[in-house]
């Protein structure tokens, strides 16, 4: 088991960020916690100071990509966790063009902001004994198997992250740099408060964050929970779309509003 010195979070101030802060605090640790919300952020800092961590705070936009980089460069965490994201589906109404570009440009290009500054600062680290030198935590989501049609951005922007990881996954690992994809279901934050439709398997994000946290800490290609969605998930991505288009059909459709638990 890997227990990480030092930790930088996007998107810590709620949700399965926040959660994930408070789960890396011990006496010692070093976090970085990066978000939008100063109050909540300082809230979930303190949480961390609590019990010993060592915590330096950043409102930070990962859409902003020189910000982001300096924020990550200065950090030097050996675990970075890029987790800020945003949600929004159709309202089943379809969804605008700046809604979808919006999407994107914090699900993709923010991730790519907060991923690519961390690989140049832990390509550049000396190697540890066994030629570790830290590890990369790529926020995907069950959403990104297969396209829903009540959340077509977010799931393809969540697509893209996971097989991203994943391709960077055996790039890295020969330079000594775990990446791991991390897809969970639906946990309860204000990102799944905003839904009003059942959600199955619905998880705490405590929990979440004690999955996430085992499954970095053996370096697992990809953390995928719970289970059942997981199961489900993956057939549909498995299987001929054109086989899922009446099912796809019948499902609820998400809020064209905004939500922005990761931020």
């Amino acid at each position: 088991m890997r227990v990480p010195t030092s930790v930088l979070l996007s998107g810590a101030s709620s949700g399965i960020g926040a959660a994930l802060a408070v789960a890396y605090a011990r006496e010692g640790a070093r976090l970085a916690l990066g978000g939008r919300d100063a109050a909540r952020l300082d809230a979930v800092a303190g949480r961390c100071r609590a019990v010993g961590a060592q915590v330096s705070t950043a409102l930070v936009d990962v859409t902003d990509r020189a910000a982001t980089a300096s924020w990550v460069a200065n950090a030097d965490a050996d675990l970075v966790i890029a987790n800020a994201g945003i949600s929004a589906g159709t309202g089943g109404e379809g969804e605008s063009d700046a809604q979808v570009r919006r999407i994107f440009a914090v699900n993709v290009d923010g991730l790519f902001n907060t991923v690519h500054p961390a690989i140049e600062v832990l390509r550049a680290r000396t190697p540890a004994p066994g030629g570790r030198r830290g590890q990369i935590a790529i926020m995907a989501s069950l959403a990104g198997f297969h396209g829903f049609a009540g959340a077509p951005a977010y799931c393809a922007s969540k697509a893209a992250v996971k097989v991203y990881g994943e391709a960077l996954r055996p790039d890295l690992g020969v330079h000594g740099i775990g990446v791991s994809v991390i897809c969970p279901g639906y946990v309860r934050s204000a990102m799944t408060d905003a839904n009003d439709f059942p959600m199955p398997f619905l998880m705490d994000a405590d929990k979440a964050a004690e999955i996430i946290q085992r499954g970095l800490a053996r370096n697992a290609a990809r953390i995928a929970f719970p289970f059942p969605m997981y199961a489900a998930a993956w057939l549909c991505g498995a299987l001929p779309p054109g086989w899922l288009d009446s099912l796809m059909r019948r499902l609820p459709r998400k809020s064209s509003a905004i939500s922005a638990n990761r931020l």
